[in-house]
């Protein structure tokens, strides 16, 4: 009895012991290619070579070797690449594959239509690619455009009755609006300058990140006790991530009004203590889960975002560092960089139905996102070495999702293994 309580606890907060709840709505189109029988499909097949270009692009016109002239302020466009770019495609992927799901009756979004939203993600890109030749309006419309699509086909997260998961498009309104805020600033119709408002919306999407994963968390750990047959049920639990969201919230609010203020320091401390301790889900009562490499996997997301905003605090309350801008890294390229590549590895072998897998290959992506996020953050204590930390970090980023390519490509080009459509 205990059993089936939790069960069905668990489908009320969004986990998923099968991936196919979802098929019997599946639509009754023709003639769909593999490639976009599904949403997360053709988000991940241009989202991993789009990150690769990116980031390499980036790593040599920081570290001097190229200039790219007709794309304006390089620093603002990385930025606004990283958070923005990059959550539209992400938030995408995970809300068509998701909502399904959790909301039986939501009609899976495939063929013809598909195509057409991951066309509009495409102009938005290249519209910020070369804002200096669209314009600022025509480049935020296209942007912007593909933000209110994704919230509008997430009204049903919000209109639920039961809130189940109605943070989720809340935190999204809060973006789009950052997002809307951030392109006054750059046609000059709002003073704040972009930078600022970027930072804000780090901090909206690491609470949307921490949101989704308690989603993705009861996915995959539940999916891979059933397939290692424990008999245990896994439960994020909410006040955990909770608590994580509201200090991400107190720590952003702070740093915008009061940069300086050595209270931030202390608040950064207790975003790295909260947020570290959503890794405590994982010790479940009748069973040891660390010895599974996917519950390490999607910790480490967790304790590189908790390193983020510790060394934050520590470097704002110690005047001798001046770092907090490379240390912040640690969230960006760290804990942000591998919760995408994570929900990239779950959905790609549990939608594409397979089971969900580790080799050499989910280790080393896992390995050298670290690296990478490593010699990121420590170039305030290696200065002599900024250029080359920047350039091979980049490069070292780029290698997970180049794995990514080889390994999951087949199977997003494909049939679901398990013959079910999607």
């Amino acid at each position: 009895m205990d059993k089936q309580m939790t069960e069905e606890k668990l489908h009320q907060e969004g986990g998923a012991l099968h991936a196919t709840n979802h098929y019997l709505y599946y639509p009754d189109e023709k003639d769909v290619p593999p490639y976009l029988a599904y949403g997360f499909r053709p988000v991940f097949l241009l989202l991993a070579p789009y990150l690769i270009i990116s980031m390499l692009l980036w790593g040599m016109v920081w570290s001097g070797l190229i200039s790219v002239p007709f794309m304006g302020d390089m620093l603002t466009w990385h930025v606004y690449e990283m958070l923005f770019g990059i959550l539209t495609a992400g938030v995408m992927a995970f809300l068509t594959t998701g909502l399904p799901e959790l909301f039986p009756g939501v009609v899976p979004f495939i063929g013809k239509r598909l195509k057409y939203v991951m066309m509009l993600w495409v102009a938005g890109r290249i519209s910020f690619w070369t804002i200096d030749i669209t314009g600022v309006y025509l480049t935020a419309v296209l942007n912007l455009a593909m933000l209110a699509w994704l919230i509008w086909f997430a009204k049903d997260v919000v209109l639920d009755r039961l809130q189940r998961h109605a943070s989720l498009g809340y935190a999204l309104v809060v973006i789009f609006m950052l997002e809307a805020w951030f392109f006054a600033s750059q046609a000059g119709l709002a003073l704040t300058p972009a930078m600022d408002i970027l930072k804000i919306a780090l901090g909206a999407h690491v609470v949307l990140i921490l949101l989704a994963m308690r989603r993705v968390n009861m996915e995959a750990i539940n999916e891979l006790m059933e397939d290692k047959e424990i008999d245990d049920i896994y439960v994020a639990r909410p006040p955990l991530t909770n608590l994580a969201v509201f200090s991400v919230i107190v720590f952003t609010v702070v740093e915008f009004f009061y940069p300086e203020n050595s209270a931030l320091g202390w608040l950064g401390l207790a975003a790295a203590a909260a947020i570290l301790a959503i890794t405590s889900d994982y010790n479940l009562k009748d069973k040891f889960l660390w010895d599974q490499p996917y519950v390490l996997y999607l910790a480490t997301i967790f304790v590189l975002m908790s390193v983020g905003y510790g060394l934050m605090g520590w470097d704002l309350l110690n005047d001798d560092i001046y770092g907090i801008n490379h240390f912040r890294h640690f969230i960006t390229s760290g804990g942000y960089g591998l919760a995408y590549l994570m929900i990239m590895i779950v959905i790609g072998w549990i939608h594409t139905g397979r089971h969900l897998t580790s080799n050499i290959y989910t280790h080393l992506m896992v390995l050298l996102m670290i690296i990478a996020t490593v010699m990121r953050g420590v170039i305030p204590f290696f200065e002599e070495y900024t250029s080359e930390l920047y350039l091979y970090s980049s490069i070292v980023w780029t290698i997970p999702f180049m794995l990514y390519i080889k390994v999951f490509f087949p199977f997003l080009v494909a049939p679901r293994a398990d013959g079910v459509q999607g």
